[in-house]
């Protein structure tokens, strides 16, 4: 796990992936549901050795309370949650949970009903992404994309095509910050592979033909042999003013942010070395008449 967070600090990567990961609910000291050690927490600490900020951003279906309650009060980490909210698990991720101390204001979450759809999600994620963006300033972003919030998932109860859950890593890497992509959940795994499948193509700007090639593992994507899948008909119970009202919310939380964490950049310690910046050498040449020519390397 730390050989990804590794090759952002040491720069010899701008985006890295590591679709195993993503296990947002565990706790310091306790596993929750699936997750039984929080690779995100450690590698968002990992991140910090030589990163001022940290932005987080969990599209699961499930809010991210293990990471948010790990840097709940602390203004180095912000984390922005996009969740189903009410009777479903874990049963936290309100609108005002903003964090506390420090971390006032720094913990954003968007808590929704059942049905959400792409145009909506793409509606809320842009405009509030864009002004943390432009607030927080990060110097890295760590995205969960976990795959349970597309649509006909076993237990999620979206309903995301895989293009709308993929915009937002396009939208992510619009910002050319270094970026941590990881997975999460996802109970349908024939979406879940159809998704991360799509989403690393974004990651490296590829495109992918829509139908699937002949592969070992071909009759589990019928009857279709598609990479992309139809959304369904389920009713979107999240109703427009509600929507206009939580993100005006959020983005006057946003507002309220100083446009830099004021805590100080603690030194480096050795476990991550940074690379040293290269000294420039001076060479001299001579052309055919003769002068001196002077060259930086």
């Amino acid at each position: 796990m730390s050989l990804y967070f590794h090759k952002l600090n040491l720069r010899h990567a701008d985006i890295a992936i590591n679709w195993a990961g993503g296990l947002h609910h565990a706790k310091m000291a306790a596993a929750s549901m699936f997750c039984y050690v929080n690779d995100i927490v450690l590698g968002i600490l990992e991140i910090l050795k030589v990163h001022r900020c940290v932005l987080y951003i969990d599209i699961d279906v499930h809010h991210g309370d293990g990471v948010e309650k790990a840097f709940y009060s602390t203004d180095r980490v912000m984390t922005v949650s996009f969740h189903r909210f009410g009777d479903f698990f874990p049963g936290t991720g309100q609108l005002e949970d903003i964090g506390v101390g420090l971390g006032e204001n720094y913990s954003l979450n968007v808590p929704l009903n059942d049905g959400i759809d792409d145009e909506d999600f793409r509606w809320l994620f842009r405009p509030v992404i864009r002004k943390v963006m432009e607030m927080y300033e990060p110097e890295a972003v760590v995205l969960q994309s976990g795959a349970d919030s597309l649509t006909g998932d076993r237990l999620g109860c979206f309903n995301l095509s895989i293009k709308g859950h993929a915009d937002c890593l396009r939208f992510l890497r619009s910002f050319n910050v270094p970026l941590m992509v990881l997975g999460g959940a996802g109970y349908t795994i024939q979406n879940v592979v159809r998704c991360w499948c799509y989403e690393t193509a974004v990651a490296i700007r590829e495109e992918l033909d829509d139908q699937l090639p002949d592969n070992d593992y071909h009759d589990y994507f019928g009857p279709n042999y598609t990479l992309h899948i139809d959304t369904c008909d389920m009713k979107n119970l999240n109703k427009p003013e509600k929507l206009v009202e939580m993100r005006n919310k959020l983005l006057d939380q946003i507002c309220r942010l100083p446009h830099a964490p004021s805590v100080p950049f603690l030194t480096t310690p050795s476990i991550t070395q940074v690379p040293a910046r290269r000294r420039r050498k001076t060479i001299w040449m001579k052309d055919q008449s003769g002068f001196r020519l002077e060259k930086q390397n």
